[in-house]
């Protein structure tokens, strides 16, 4: 009898937050892969974060903690990306003047020539994603993706305390 609660208290599938959220990820990032430039050699994530170099290179230097706060990866993934980038001629780093451990990341030539195809890009993809959607649940949509964002930092703030516990 208890198993045969578990399996009714459980969420339908269709109410699994986590399971539509995964879904949607992986369709989005299938559909930014079609519409990417593919001779350029940029991968999703890569698109991603060009990106956000282009734009954000413009007001402010950007370092990889920068990339690592603005999309919520690990260091390593963070370097494995940037190395790439750097290995097909789109960013450059350079040493800080204040901080020789710090590298600047700078947009190059090549970067600077897709950079309107590559927003372009996105910008297909938002309006694909947004078809059907009026902006007062789009905006709906994105305050309560941002707090399960923020519940889940918040999650995995105190897991990083207590990694220890389990080594």
């Amino acid at each position: 009898m208890e198993k045969k609660e578990l399996i009714q208290g459980s969420p339908k599938k269709e109410e699994d937050a986590g399971r539509i959220i995964n879904i949607v990820s992986h369709q989005l990032k299938r559909t930014i892969f079609f519409y990417t430039w593919k001779d350029c050699g940029l991968t999703t994530m890569q698109n991603r974060v060009l990106h956000y170099i282009l734009a954000r290179s413009l007001e402010n230097p950007v370092y990889q903690k920068d990339i690592e706060k603005e999309f919520k990866v690990s260091k390593s993934t963070v370097t494995e990306i940037l190395q790439l980038m750097e290995k097909n001629g789109f960013i450059i780093r350079k040493s800080s003047k204040r901080d020789g451990r710090m590298k600047r990341i700078l947009p190059t030539e090549k970067a600077i020539t897709i950079q309107k195809e590559v927003m372009d890009n996105i910008r297909t993809v938002e309006e694909k994603l947004r078809a059907g959607i009026s902006e007062e649940d789009y905006r709906t949509c994105l305050r309560v993706l941002k707090k399960m964002s923020e519940n889940l930092a918040k999650e995995e703030d105190y897991m990083k305390g207590r990694e220890e516990m389990y080594e």
